[in-house]
């Protein structure tokens, strides 16, 4: 088999990814219990990012201290690629050094192309198109906090964004119903939701998306890059707010979850984020966990 990359949750199986799961759910256990397990000592990821970042740098780095290897921070403008080297060379010539490679970048065109030239796993940090990552920790929060999400049903509220279209991958993956509800001319691209209609529905009202729903999902509403369409998007977002109107909607012991960083009192409340519902702390601590698990899975086959 070749060189196997993380770029979307389709580059893995439904087994490999459920197997993923349990596996980082055992590796936090490993590290909560003060085990040392060093799978990767000697390794290196060399980290690329053209996007800002906290939890996925920090998680990323911690991730490979705590497995023994060790991750170098990159940026454009202290690399040739500030400089006009394309994305092809650098891909070759980093491949040839490192172990692994996780990309950050806005255009999901540029990760594609970085890998086509990478001799060694590449993982997409987040594009405009994906966050596969963030897609793995929130998949492991739910299944410590309520069990396997086949078969339940999840509302997306707010931007079809990249984390939309990351949770429309992951209910074809992981076999979930998700609802979507995004403000008129905000949506998913209609494409990507006829690929994927058994799995995923877009019906726009934020009450129906919610009714019955095990768990509730939002993030912001002007994502990077975007923040000179603030003022439109928050006029246009109004009503998509996630409540405790929201959450009453949903089932009794639904779960709500945020990528962050949030911005309470716009797509979410402060009494649903801080509440008792809430996982998103558990969701952010997971990074560490599920990258562990799939740093290992790229580099431990």
């Amino acid at each position: 088999m070749g060189v196997r990359h993380f770029l979307t949750l389709k580059d893995l199986s439904h087994e490999e990814l459920t197997k993923l799961i349990a596996r980082a759910i055992e590796l936090k256990k490993k590290h909560k219990s003060g085990d040392i397990y060093e799978p990767l000592k000697h390794k290196v990821l060399g980290m690329v990012f053209e996007k800002s970042s906290t939890r996925t740098r920090i998680s990323f780095e911690t991730a490979m201290i705590q497995l023994g290897g060790h991750a170098i921070f990159l940026l454009p403008g202290d690399t040739q690629l500030g400089r006009g080297e394309p994305i092809e060379d650098t891909a070759r010539v980093l491949s040839r050094i490192v172990d692994v490679i996780m990309v950050r970048t806005y255009e999901h065109k540029k990760l594609e192309t970085f890998s086509a030239y990478s001799d060694v796993p590449v993982v997409n940090g987040l594009t405009d198109l994906a966050h596969p990552c963030q897609l793995l920790a929130d998949m492991q929060t739910y299944f410590e906090h309520r069990g396997d999400i086949q078969g339940k049903t999840v509302a997306w509220i707010g931007d079809g964004n990249n984390m939309c279209y990351s949770y429309i991958n992951a209910a074809r993956q992981f076999d979930f119903k998700l609802r979507i509800a995004c403000p008129p001319g905000y949506e998913p691209d209609n494409h990507h939701i006829a690929q994927n209609d058994s799995y995923a529905t877009l019906v726009n009202n934020p009450t129906v998306a919610t009714t019955d729903a095990d768990l509730v999902v939002t993030d912001v509403w002007a994502s990077m890059g975007q923040e000179d369409e603030h003022r439109a998007r928050a006029k246009a977002f109004a009503d998509y707010q996630v409540t405790p109107e929201t959450m009453a909607r949903a089932k009794p012991n639904a779960l709500f979850m945020h990528c962050l960083p949030a911005h309470r009192g716009e797509e979410v409340s402060a009494e649903v984020i801080d509440g008792p519902q809430s996982v998103v702390w558990d969701e952010a601590e997971n990074r560490l966990h599920s990258q562990k698990a799939l740093l290992e899975f790229l580099l431990c086959p």
